[in-house]
């Protein structure tokens, strides 16, 4: 199902942002980071990873001078799924769920993109079992991550996307 979305969402896109997004010290809100740690390196050069961690803000201007026609933003978010679990959320529904760490709505960062960038963008959103200061990352987040990473690597592999 993830994959599809993502096949879909990403069809013709010319660049791409992906954004890791996430606390590092914080257990399970480590997910977006850890996910672009996995990509980094392994992505065509069309594609930009950046590890944003609580401050993806700040990379306003990097994502503009890139010109990406996508922009995918990562965070573990809590959605009332099961730990580990993953969704694609389209901006407008970005308000309705609780996002962890960071000082700027996602929901007002998608928007400043969307405006000043003119790029689609999209939330892949995981579930977090615990975002404690100082906690490791839960089992089910870690394999979400590695999921997640191969996945997307598969999907910008597709030569028809």
């Amino acid at each position: 199902m993830l994959m599809r979305c993502l096949s879909d969402w990403l069809r013709n896109y010319r660049r791409l942002v992906i954004l890791g997004i996430g606390n590092p010290m914080r257990g399970d809100d480590r997910v977006g980071v850890e996910i672009v740690t996995l990509l980094r390196g392994r992505v065509p050069d069309k594609v930009k990873i950046i590890d944003c961690q609580t401050v993806p803000e700040n990379f306003i201007g990097e994502i503009r001078r890139f010109s990406p026609s996508h922009v995918l933003m990562i965070d573990a978010a809590h959605f009332g799924g099961y730990p580990g679990e993953a969704r694609l959320i389209k901006p407008e529904m970005i308000s309705g769920i609780s996002i962890s760490t960071h000082n700027v709505p996602l929901s007002v960062l998608a928007e400043v993109i969307e405006k000043t960038v003119g790029a689609e963008v999209m939330l892949l959103a995981i579930q977090p079992r615990r975002i404690g200061f100082e906690e490791e990352m839960s089992v089910e987040a870690r394999r979400s991550a590695r999921k997640i990473a191969g996945v997307l690597l598969e999907v910008l592999s597709d030569e028809d996307i």
